[in-house]
């Protein structure tokens, strides 16, 4: 079985459906691209997976220590570049809680989010900027 099913709806939308669980989700051109720009667009939800990943590796990391990561937050910006039309950049920043972390776990949760399957997967002319903001 595919992991995901894909119709295109009209209107340059497609409505996504992950097959295991059937959860549902338009996508929506952006207004600079012909689109309405209603919802996520393809490049959105690249952006959206590198956050999600990034934070997802970071709690598996966390969860497996001990370590209390509820109230984590993640910004993504995505620049788009053109000729050929393309995401050029992605600015992530990981606000984690205000939890003490040591420098040790600091170091560790940083390298986590680098190392994300999303994070390693983007093509390397993609531009990818991940700060933290540790909110002492």
């Amino acid at each position: 079985m595919s992991t995901v099913s894909l119709t295109y709806r009209g209107d340059l939308r497609v409505e996504c459906t992950h097959n295991a669980s059937g959860t549902t989700l338009l996508t929506d051109a952006p207004v600079d691209n012909h689109g309405r720009g209603e919802g996520f667009s393809p490049t959105d939800l690249c952006a959206t997976a590198l956050g999600a990943c990034a934070l997802t590796i970071i709690g598996i990391h966390c969860k497996e220590h001990g370590i209390d990561l509820d109230g984590a937050t993640v910004d993504v910006t995505k620049a788009m570049s053109a000729s050929p039309r393309r995401i050029g950049r992605l600015e992530v920043i990981i606000h984690m809680p205000p939890r003490g972390y040591s420098e040790s776990q600091r170091a560790v949760i940083e390298a986590c989010a680098r190392s994300c399957p999303v994070c390693l997967s983007l093509h390397p002319g993609v531009e990818q900027r991940i700060t933290f903001d540790w909110m002492a």
